[in-house]
């Protein structure tokens, strides 16, 4: 099976817990703490090894907390490969409050980033990602937040050096993402942008109340130049795919739902994963509303396993808007 090659600016180590009910005041006990290997790429890679591919996941790590997402991943079926860097990977804090369900999300900003090391991590990356493709064009997937002190400008910089080398997606969230949405740049945009509903209607400035609002804003910004082809979540209808001719939307089947963390991430993988075996934008889009979909059934911050996936993949309804 072909393998992606995913990248992770700012991981982190996730920490997921629960609590009897959540107030403010009292000291809380927090009961049945899980630790996972976390951050976007990390995610897509460990995702995509459940869906029974294969993932090399460059990270950048630092200090204790950094060891430990390494120590984590050992035995994980991804292919780490460590860039180091100065100061402690971040901490994120996932706390269900068992009164209500409620799920409450806490995160650390991760190290700071200079020029030097944005300049470091690029050519790491330009390097494996020709390794990988090995002539056929890599799948690389870049996800997750950024680094404070990183320009905003990164993924189109990595866009440019990968060049026709290599398959970018983009899966990333505030100036990065405003960068991307609002400065295109023909000559170094990501093969694939994919967006959640709230972000991509920030990035539209309004609401997208319907398939085809989404529809027609990821195909404007497919012809604006932000990428060659464009992806939107939509919750519980599913993702909608738009490129310069085709206008997709895939719907998956109900699940019962225990936690909404990891579902983006799930879809990414199966989506990329598909992409590297050579299917088209449907069948891509098919397989990742079905991981989509099982790592919403699954609890904390569990991603999707990949039996569900296939099992709801039959389901999923893929249509032409």
């Amino acid at each position: 099976m072909s393998a992606i090659l995913t990248v992770t600016l700012n991981p982190a180590l996730d920490i997921g817990a629960s609590v009897a009910r959540m107030q403010a005041g009292p000291k809380l006990r927090l009961d049945g703490a899980l630790a996972e290997p976390g951050g976007g790429g990390i995610n897509v890679a460990r995702a995509a090894v459940k869906l029974g591919g294969r993932a090399r996941a460059i990270a950048a790590l630092g200090g204790a907390t950094g060891q430990r997402i390494a120590d984590l991943l050992a035995g994980s079926g991804v292919d780490l490969v460590v860039v180091r860097v100065p100061g402690e990977t971040r901490q994120n804090l996932a706390v269900r409050d068992r009164a209500d369900g409620q799920q409450y999300r806490l995160q650390f900003p991760g190290p700071d980033w200079t020029a030097a090391m944005a300049e470091t991590m690029l050519a790491r990356i330009v390097a494996e990602s020709a390794a990988q493709g090995q002539g056929q064009g890599a799948v690389v997937v870049l996800s997750g937040s950024q680094p404070p002190g990183l320009d905003p400008g990164f993924a189109q910089d990595l866009a440019r050096r990968i060049g026709a080398g290599g398959r970018l997606i983009v899966d990333t969230s505030g100036p990065a993402l405003a960068r991307l949405t609002r400065s295109p740049q023909v000559a170094g945009h990501p093969h694939v942008l994919r967006m959640d509903q709230a972000e991509s209607e920030a990035a539209a400035a309004h609401p997208l109340s319907t398939i085809a609002d989404s529809l027609d804003f990821a195909q404007a910004l497919v012809a604006r130049g932000v990428a060659d082809c464009v992806v939107l979540a939509r919750g519980a209808e599913g993702s909608v795919l738009a490129t310069a001719q085709a206008r997709l939307h895939c719907a998956p089947p109900p699940v019962p739902v225990e936690s909404r963390i990891g579902a983006g991430d799930s879809f990414t993988a199966g989506f990329a994963l598909t992409l590297a075996q050579g299917g088209d934008w449907g069948a891509a889009l098919v397989a990742g509303t079905a991981a989509a979909a099982a790592a919403v059934m699954t609890p904390g911050t569990e991603l999707c396993r990949g039996d569900d996936a296939r099992d709801l993949a039959p389901r999923c309804v893929l249509s032409v808007a």
